[in-house]
């Protein structure tokens, strides 16, 4: 057997390793079987249990109508929880469109509530968002689950994205030309979940929704609009851990949004 495989022609090899890759792909996807030529489909008494955002796939196998692009996205991204977002992820696909493609480990789409009245947006994926492919996991995404928890909301009621989908190297500012390439899918996002409530997260999160390049500093705490959405800037988490005194600034910042879903402050901050 391992004579006739070093004998294998190159495109034999070729097409054994595409196979290798596909059936990974399924596999990261949460396909537990796939479908052999030749033997009867699955009983139709074999239900499947619906999936929600984030949740784990159902161990009832798929049928083939259900191993497409779209069932990939829905199982392998926890920020594709509705048809709008599923849709807007499926034209992002295997993104090539700027240099940052070529960097990544993985794509970090958004995660949350598909239908959050409270979406913030940050400037763009770290090393540990870029390892497991969900924003703010790091030390700054644990700052931003207390604030949101001190808000009053459970992270899960909230939804939250990035400017770009993929970490920009050693976690420098994001470029001009990348975030070109990914606001179209974030604006997407936007009209997909149709919050009431916008927090903007650092000064790239401000300039790409409001197209307003004066200092951080100056612009939060100022309620303005994002396509008739309510925005709120405010300091990015990761500045606050590294300036611990501006926190303060950043929670009279989010009490002004807190007031917006008539939620009172509690006393301190987080």
């Amino acid at each position: 057997m391992s004579s006739a495989r070093k004998q294998a022609p190159p495109e034999l090899a070729a097409v054994a390793g595409e196979a290798v890759r596909h059936l990974e792909w399924l596999r990261d996807a949460g396909v537990a079987e796939v479908p052999v030529p030749g033997r009867p489909p699955p009983s139709p008494t074999a239900t499947r249990t619906p999936t929600t955002a984030g949740a784990p796939p159902s161990s009832t196998a798929p049928s083939p109508a259900s191993v497409g692009a779209p069932s990939r996205y829905a199982l392998a991204d926890k920020g594709c929880g509705s048809p709008e977002l599923l849709a807007v992820r499926e034209r992002l696909g295997e993104c090539t469109r700027c240099n940052l493609a070529g960097g990544r480990k993985k794509m970090v789409f958004g995660v949350g509530n598909p239908r959050a009245e409270l979406m913030f947006v940050g400037e763009g994926p770290g090393g540990d968002e870029d390892l497991q492919g969900e924003p703010f996991v790091g030390r700054a995404g644990q700052l931003l689950t207390r604030m949101i928890e001190a808000m009053g909301f459970a992270r899960s009621e909230v939804y939250i994205a990035n400017v770009v989908k993929c970490r920009p190297p050693e976690n420098r500012d994001p470029q001009p030309d990348e975030i070109e390439a990914c606001e179209p899918f974030l604006k997407a996002q936007i009209d997909a979940i149709r919050p009431r409530v916008i927090v903007a997260l650092g000064r790239f999160a401000v300039q790409t929704l409001l197209r307003d390049g004066s200092p951080i500093g100056r612009q939060r705490g100022r309620w303005r609009e994002y396509q008739g959405v309510r925005c709120m800037p405010t300091f990015h988490p990761a500045y606050l851990l590294r300036s611990p005194d501006e926190k303060g600034k950043a929670w009279e910042d989010l009490k002004l949004v807190m007031r917006e879903f008539g939620k009172e402050p509690r006393q301190g901050r987080p």
